[in-house]
């Protein structure tokens, strides 16, 4: 049941098989846990090449972009949960208080059950199959949803995964709002979303009348702060990587700068020398810059461009959906662009007298899904990180936080709820159960009734 357009029967017969694989319990063993993963790889490995040619047509992705971000990243993730299977499903042995005593207790790893993934299109393999295979490793029945945007993508997905993947606990269901609203209107044991924070509340609202525990992805304006000890040829590289990779199509992409008004002109200058070194002097001319999604989000984006003053780029093709790499400076603090996420290859420079005003600023906005601030000066650092509030930080750097599974990723507030990641993943879609084992060889008497003076102050004692 992964025909391009499902219909509410096929939608409610695909989530009760799948369920029903559940409940049979055949996604229990370890065995098929580690087939299925080690299927999803080979299916990424197997067919590379088109699933290359899908996100170049779904994004203008260059091939060493999308392989990079989301077909070695997702294997990756695959791999650590392949490696750590069988130790990360281990009953976990913790102490018992001594009034249980005899006993041993222990925390069961149990799978939730059957779970919802809905993917954004911005990295459509990658946002759709790392959630997936963390609930497929944890023991879960998963029902997948990408987006109907990144239709290329979405397209393959639905014809490979059914030809790698056990179609009776793993199904995919492709299609738009009806789809996905019909999927929401299923019971489920968890549902994971990726996405923005209008759609998550539907979500949200859609899992409460089931009382569905959510994760959220979501988004926000991911600020950089730089203070004028900032190393800014550096700072403007890594800035420049990690605001332009996906044309800025990226949830933690930096949204905007607060920078120390003393190094404001030099470190744009620094961007545009990274721009044209990266992109060369037509980005547009480029193999390793992307595209805008679809016309609608181009049109969104060139409508920012009058926000504030063009300090680089600021070209826009619509025939090509192509917006170069472009930085704003004098920007209208109530426009659009300082209201809402960006998700595009603008981005705002704003001056401040110093780390305090930039805190001050972040801080009297909702609470940003990452965080990046560039210092040589670790007290800086530290009261940055001590007085601000994210999902994530990078110090002097941009993105990389999220490239190490042995850090959770997730948002916080507006930004999202849930992590993932690593064991992150795994246990997000688990119940650790709590199980004490008492013995029987001893019944000591003490905490039975009749109570008298004597046990009174045992009690006082061992409690």
């Amino acid at each position: 049941m992964t025909a391009l357009e499902n219909s509410t029967s096929e939608i409610i017969y695909t989530v009760a098989k799948v369920r029903a694989t559940y409940n049979a319990r055949v996604t229990r063993p370890l065995e098929w846990r580690r087939a299925q993963l080690k299927a999803m790889i080979a299916m990424l490995e197997e067919n590379e090449s088109r699933w290359s040619d899908a996100l170049r047509q779904d994004l203008g992705k260059p091939t060493i972009e999308g392989f990079i971000t989301d077909i070695a990243f997702v294997i990756g993730e695959i791999e650590s949960m392949i490696k750590n299977l069988k130790k990360w499903n281990k009953p976990e042995r913790v102490g018992s208080p001594i009034v249980t005593q005899p006993s041993k207790s222990v925390r069961i790893p149990e799978p939730l059950g059957t779970v919802l993934v809905i993917a954004p299109w911005n990295y459509p393999i990658q946002l759709l199959l790392v959630p997936a295979a963390g609930a497929i490793a944890a023991g879960n029945a998963v029902v997948m949803k990408p987006s109907e945007v990144s239709a290329a993508t979405s397209k393959l997905l639905a014809e490979l995964c059914p030809k790698y993947l056990d179609t009776n606990a793993i199904a995919l269901v492709e299609g738009g709002v009806p789809e996905t609203t019909t999927l929401l209107e299923q019971t489920w044991d968890h549902i994971f979303y990726t996405g923005n924070g209008t759609v998550g509340r539907i979500v949200m609202a859609a899992a409460a009348k089931n009382l569905t525990p959510v994760t959220l992805e979501l988004g926000g304006k991911s600020p950089v702060i730089i203070d004028e000890t900032a190393n800014l040829r550096v700072a403007a590289r890594r800035l420049t990587w990690g605001k332009w990779l996906n044309a800025g199509q990226t949830c933690i992409a930096p949204d905007y700068v607060l920078i120390n008004e003393s190094v404001r002109a030099p470190f744009i200058d620094e961007v545009q020398k990274a721009v044209t070194e990266f992109f060369g002097t037509d980005p547009h001319a480029s193999a390793d810059y992307g595209r805008i999604v679809s016309q609608r989000h181009f049109e969104r984006l060139a409508g920012m461009l009058s926000s504030g003053k063009v300090a680089v780029g600021g070209d826009a093709i619509a025939d090509d959906r192509y917006i170069s790499p472009t930085v704003l400076v004098d920007v209208d603090m109530d426009s659009k662009m300082m209201d809402e996420e960006i998700f595009g290859p603008l981005l705002p420079v704003i001056p401040v007298s110093s780390v305090n005003e930039a805190v001050s600023f972040v801080n009297a906005r909702p609470h940003p899904l990452a965080l990046y601030v560039f210092s040589e000066n670790k007290n800086v650092v530290d009261m940055v990180l001590d007085q601000t509030t994210s999902g994530g930080v990078t110090v002097n750097g941009t993105l990389m936080h999220i490239t190490n599974p042995n850090l959770p990723f997730g948002g916080i507030g507006e930004s999202g709820m849930g992590a993932y990641h690593g064991k992150s993943s795994v246990r997000l879609f688990q119940h650790m159960k709590p199980v004490l084992k008492r013995g029987t060889k001893m019944d000591p008497s003490l905490a039975y009734p009749p109570y008298n003076d004597r046990k009174a102050k045992i009690f006082r004692k061992v409690l």
